[in-house]
């Protein structure tokens, strides 16, 4: 489909996506819809052992599961755009389901990351705090945390398209991405937007730069508190935080190079945006298991009780 006409309303985009040859474009489908499914089979298997094995009933693995939903949507919400467009010549997306798109994918996004400031917290509590540690963190503030990394996703992405939707767009109606994103939606605004991208930049990239600082400087504070004073479960602590260190680091510094700058384009937008949206939630399940035994133990006895289940329904 050809670009609209400059002096035309656009009434929706072409996603320029990846241009490569067929062949590879036939394998990079293949290689994507391989990590959609680990990645759904992972954080479903998280998901499921948390809510299954009681001994998982804590604050921490509450936040884990709630984690675990978040890179469930946001991988379902950018992986199937990303699939279409690869074995399609074209792929057109209707203005309306474009500003959708992208409020969903800034919603759960958002609520992703206020969610790994609050696990942040919750390990605080738990190294400063361990005698009262149950007692500060119950589960009315649990359940309020989550609401509130929700609502802070929600207000986060509200704020985003209100920017966006007084804009008027009339073209070149082509997006090179291979899904809706509001750099790319922006620059084919008629009128001037650096306002509009200052103020994008500070509802997204610099709220992304102020929590990742905080987060690491709040993980270097309890680093240093078990190196110098927990003795029990010692180890338990150090992989839990350098676990959640890792998992917060293949988060930010994408999403950071994406958004924390002026919108202007760069060669390496297109793999930035395919590790934060597509890679990031299937390595999140690797980070938190392989890494926690207790995580390990606790997904070695579902599998268990699934394949007694299956031979008590053969027998």
């Amino acid at each position: 489909m050809e670009p609209q006409n400059v002096t035309n309303p656009v009434t929706e985009f072409v996603l320029l996506g990846f241009n490569h040859s067929l062949k590879v474009q036939q394998f990079l489908f293949t290689v994507f819809f391989i990590v959609y499914v680990m990645t759904c089979l992972g954080n479903i298997t998280i998901l499921t052992t948390v809510i299954t094995d009681y001994h998982l009933h804590t604050p921490m693995y509450f936040f884990l599961a709630n984690l675990a939903f978040t890179d469930i949507t946001e991988s379902s919400v950018n992986t199937p755009i990303l699939l279409s467009g690869l074995i399609s010549q074209h792929k057109t997306v209707p203005f309306k389901e474009c500003i959708l798109h992208m409020f969903f994918f800034h919603f759960i996004g958002g609520a992703h990351i206020f969610l790994l400031a609050v696990m942040a917290a919750d390990r605080y509590v738990a190294i400063h705090k361990p005698l009262q540690y149950l007692t500060i963190m119950s589960r009315e503030l649990c359940l309020g945390l989550v609401a509130g990394s929700w609502a802070g996703g929600f207000i986060h992405s509200a704020t985003q398209i209100a920017l966006l939707l007084p804009l008027p767009y009339c073209g070149p109606n082509t997006l090179d991405n291979f899904h809706c994103d509001v750099p790319q939606v922006l620059k084919v605004a008629c009128i001037d937007t650096h306002l509009t991208e200052l103020l994008m930049v500070s509802n997204g990239g610099l709220l992304l730069i102020v929590i990742f600082v905080l987060l690491l400087i709040s993980y270097t504070v309890i680093l240093v508190k078990i190196r110098r004073q927990v003795t029990e479960g010692k180890h338990k602590a150090l992989s839990t935080c350098i676990a959640q260190i890792m998992a917060i680091s293949i988060t930010f510094i994408p999403g950071i190079f994406i958004y924390a700058r002026p919108f202007k384009t760069f060669e390496l937008d297109k793999v930035a945006s395919i590790f934060f949206t597509v890679l990031v939630p299937v390595l999140n399940p690797m980070v938190y298991t392989l890494r926690n035994t207790e995580m390990k133990k606790a997904i070695r006895r579902l599998v268990c009780r699934v394949l007694f289940s299956i031979e008590k329904g053969i027998a």
